[in-house]
C-alpha cells in the first residue's frame, strides 16, 4: 500500500518531570489536531508558571513528518525545541504538543546538557502516556431520498463506515467518516444507489 493511512498520538494529557544541577525540567504533552490549539495550552502554562525562565515546545502534525514547529523561547538555539521533537520522531508520535516549562536552579548545563535535559523531560511525559493508533478520515455527507433508505443503510453496514451526523426526514442527510484506503470503494458502492448524492465536507 503506498499510502498509510495510520498514525500514533497520544490520547489524553501526560506530564513528567526531570531534575539537574538544581533546575527543575516540567513536561506537558498535549494531543492536538490543528496549530491553533497551540497559543492556548502555551498561554495557560505560562499562567501556570508565571516565575519559570523557559517555556519552550515543538509540535508535530501530519502523518508525512512535514508539518512541525520547534521554539526554543529564549534558550540557546537547538538545545530546547529540536531535542523536543527529535524525541517526538523517534518515538514516531504526530498531532502532538510537548511543553518543557523550565525553572533555572542557579547552574549553568552547557549546551549538551541542555539538550539532555529537554530530551529527557520529553521522553519522561511519554512515558506517562497513553499511545494509540488512529486513522486518517475523510467525512462526507450523503443526501437521498427516504425510500433509499435501505440501500444507503446496507453500504454503511458492509463497508463498517462511522455516522458521526444523520438527518431523516423525506430527504435525508447522513454525514460518514471514512477509512482514507476505503473512499474509493465506499463511494463506488454509494454512487450506485439510485438517487443518492455524496459531497466531501473535510479530512479528519
Amino acid at each position: 500500500m503506498l499510502f498509510d493511512d495510520t498514525y500514533k498520538t497520544i490520547e489524553k494529557p501526560a506530564e513528567g518531570i526531570f531534575r539537574d544541577r538544581g533546575s527543575k525540567f516540567l513536561a506537558y504533552a498535549y494531543p492536538i489536531s490543528s496549530e491553533n490549539d497551540i497559543k492556548g495550552i502555551v498561554t495557560q502554562l505560562k499562567a501556570e508558571h508565571p516565575k519559570a525562565n523557559h517555556h519552550c515546545w515543538a509540535m508535530r502534525l501530519s502523518i508525512d513528518r512535514s508539518v512541525f514547529r520547534v521554539n526554543d523561547d529564549g534558550e540557546p538555539s537547538g538545545t530546547a525545541g529540536r531535542p523536543i521533537l527529535n524525541t517526538l520522531l523517534s518515538k514516531d508520535l504526530t498531532n502532538i504538543l510537548v511543553v518543557v516549562v523550565r525553572y533555572f536552579g542557579g547552574t549553568l548545563l552547557g549546551v549538551p546538557g541542555l539538550i539532555n535535559a529537554y530530551k529527557v523531560a520529553t521522553e519522561e511525559a511519554l512515558a506517562q502516556a497513553v499511545v494509540t493508533s488512529k486513522t486518517v478520515n475523510d467525512v462526507y455527507t450523503a443526501s437521498f431520498e427516504y425510500l433509499q433508505m435501505n440501500d444507503v443503510m446496507r453500504v454503511i453496514k458492509e463497508e463498517n463506515l462511522l455516522i458521526l451526523n444523520q438527518q431523516f426526514d423525506n430527504d435525508c442527510n447522513i454525514q460518514l467518516s471514512i477509512r482514507k484506503t476505503q473512499v474509493e470503494q465506499a463511494l463506488f458502492k454509494l454512487g450506485k444507489v439510485n438517487g443518492v448524492k455524496v459531497k466531501y465536507d473535510y479530512s479528519l
